[in-house]
């Protein structure tokens, strides 16, 4: 779960997900291709490793799949890293 790449993109990723408007919703793999300049594949890959980490659900319900972030698993990241784990 710690190995992130330098830049921090997935946590610009997380921190993006954030917004009001994108925390009900969530963002397509597309969306976040653009909005972070980088290559569908590359987005699909960050997104994929988040959610298998558990800190974004996916909602495949309507056509492309929709990716919200998890702030219950989350927060229980936070406190393992707050208690020095």
């Amino acid at each position: 779960m710690l190995r992130t790449p330098v830049d921090g993109t997935r946590l610009h990723i997380l921190m993006w997900l954030k917004h009001p408007e994108l925390a009900e919703r969530g963002a397509t793999a597309d969306a976040v291709a653009a909005r972070f300049r980088m290559p569908d594949p590359v987005a699909r890959t960050h997104l994929g490793l988040l959610a298998a980490l558990g800190l974004l659900h996916v909602d495949r319900a309507d056509g492309a799949p929709r990716y919200r972030r998890d702030e219950v698993r989350i927060a229980e990241v936070a406190r393992l890293v707050e208690k020095g784990w």
